[in-house]
């Protein structure tokens, strides 16, 4: 019961809050992961520079996911003061409004036919060039995002803390941080990064699944089991390709295709069916989104219902 009322206080702070905006930890985390990159990410060699970075990933995470475990140990004996303390960490782990807050701010000038506003908005938002996008492919980049970032930001982040309390969302929280810091396949993290993003992949393997069932649920559930299916497999991510291809099934849109980065284009995979994006479709995603969110809640009410009975 505490896992719940731990889990709806978080949320009703993340509706009723945002993400906080000032003296965030994984603001002070991130400061300390440039310190250890930049410490430990030199010119190596490709086996030295993977260790020297699944180095830097331990010497970031373990030692905050034990204080976390030993904190959460030590409130044991206080019911109360443990799903409090739990339900504010769980709340400086997941993003739900935030992530909304984002999609709107591409959604609004993208209807009001301010591409220039709109472009910039969905440049905080994803690391493809944004300069020459057009509506479209504004509207794609964004609805993506909802649907990647739901699961890593939101369902990942409860799926941990369900399965082992506060240390789990610390683990996965600190983790898909450094994945998204050290994850570039580029050249300064192409080898360091390494670990960071192997790691994130693990943990991400069964929340992403998740995710994408839950989509297929939410949405239109046929094309979307049927996107899953056909397509996850041709996405380069693992969890990635699972979660954007329900999602994009569950709207009856068509994602993916060409996009620039780094100032050249990049072939991807079509995914989902339909037509292409377009403003709208970035609402429909928040919305998919918040639907699946209600959903995993109900789940879990139910699951700790029946976990209650089975104990009387």
């Amino acid at each position: 019961m505490s896992v719940l009322i731990s889990t709806l206080l978080a949320l009703f702070m993340d509706h009723r809050l945002g993400e906080p905006k000032r003296l965030h930890p994984l603001v002070g985390f991130g400061s300390l992961a440039d310190v250890l990159e930049s410490w430990l990410n030199n010119d190596q060699p490709v086996n030295a520079s993977r260790w020297w970075g699944l180095t830097a990933w331990v010497l970031a995470v373990l030692p905050l996911t034990y204080i976390a475990y030993a904190v959460s140990d030590s409130l044991q004996a206080s019911w109360i003061l443990h799903t409090l303390v739990a339900a504010a960490v769980l709340y400086l782990a997941i993003g739900w409004q935030s992530l909304i807050q984002h999609a709107k701010a591409v959604y609004t000038p993208l209807v009001d036919g301010d591409i220039e506003q709109a472009r910039q908005a969905v440049s905080y938002i994803v690391s493809r060039d944004t300069q020459q996008l057009n509506e479209s492919e504004v509207a794609t980049a964004a609805t993506e995002s909802v649907l990647e970032n739901g699961a890593d930001a939101i369902f990942a982040a409860l799926f941990w803390f369900a399965l082992a309390g506060i240390p789990g969302v610390v683990l996965y929280r600190l983790s898909n941080t450094l994945d998204a810091m050290w994850g570039y396949k580029n050249q300064r993290f192409l080898h360091f990064g390494w670990a960071a993003a192997r790691i994130d992949d693990v943990l991400n393997f069964v929340p992403a699944r998740l995710t994408a069932l839950t989509y297929t649920l939410c949405g239109h559930s046929r094309i979307a089991w049927r996107s899953w299916q056909q397509q996850a497999g041709t996405w380069k991510s693992p969890n990635a390709g699972p979660v954007m291809a329900a999602g994009a099934g569950a709207l009856q849109v068509q994602l993916g295709g060409a996009a620039p980065y780094h100032g050249q284009q990049q072939s991807r995979p079509s995914l989902g069916e339909g037509e292409p994006a377009q403003a709208a479709t970035i609402m429909q995603a928040c919305q998919l989104v918040e639907r699946s969110l209600g959903l995993w809640v109900a789940a879990l009410v139910i699951l700790l219902v029946l976990m209650q009975l089975q104990g009387n």
